[in-house]
């Protein structure tokens, strides 16, 4: 183990936590609100780990949504998750198997980030240890404040404004991650229809949002592949 590098990643992600430890109490929050008891609502937690589908599942499950729409977003909200991992699989290539399992379980947005940026740049580091670094601490510290968020349940004032820290973490994230042409046109396009279908029931909105926003970028990036190619 690569000690050096594993305290050098958990440093780089301590500026993140600002974010992430709201976002870990809102969505305790809406476990108890989706009548979660604490170990449920722990082991959902440990288990799924992805913040955004996370609280979406939840929501969906205390309005009573139909157990299809529940998975399908999640899925489509997860999506992200196929980009990152084909992103950062090059770095990983040398790793065995099981330790490529231990590092998918651990992505996140922000472990991501994070790390293809150090890889990224001039700087010497051991891959594995400082995306580890990295990403087991904003593992641990989303635990803590999600079983925080279930124990306080609906006790934390609403003047506090929580759930504000969410879209935050997400643009902190967003903005510096559109490139290009076609990653720009689908945040405008995903981003302005989940806006404008936030009044549909069961969250459509955003899983239309999301849909439609991935489809339009796919499609930008492969005109702009056949105008090039031309």
């Amino acid at each position: 183990m690569d000690t050096t590098a594993f305290r050098h990643g958990a440093r780089d992600a301590v500026p993140l936590l600002l974010g992430i430890v709201p976002f870990g109490l809102v969505a305790g929050i809406a476990a108890v609100n989706a009548g979660f008891g604490l170990p449920m609502a722990v082991g959902l937690s440990v288990v799924v780990f992805a913040g955004a589908s996370q609280i979406a599942a939840l929501e969906l499950l205390g309005q009573n949504a139909p157990l299809s729409v529940v998975v399908v977003t999640a899925v489509v909200i997860n999506l992200r998750y196929l980009m990152y991992s084909a992103s950062i699989a090059p770095y990983f290539r040398e790793f065995s198997a099981r330790w490529k399992a231990v590092l998918a379980y651990v992505l996140t947005d922000q472990a991501y980030a994070i790390s293809v940026a150090s890889y990224r740049s001039d700087r010497p580091v051991d891959r594995k240890w400082y995306y580890l670094g990295a990403a087991v601490t904003l593992w641990a510290v989303w635990q803590v404040t999600t079983i925080a968020g279930a124990l306080l349940g609906t006790g934390v004032p609403d003047a506090w404004g929580l759930e504000f820290a969410i879209p935050l973490v997400f643009l902190a994230i967003l903005v510096p991650a559109i490139e290009d042409r076609a990653s720009a046109v689908a945040a405008v396009v995903g981003g302005s229809l989940a806006v404008l279908g936030a009044g549909l029931p069961l969250n459509l909105g955003l899983l239309v949002g999301s849909g439609v926003g991935i489809t339009a970028g796919v499609l930008t990036e492969s005109l702009a592949e056949g105008t090039d190619g031309d």
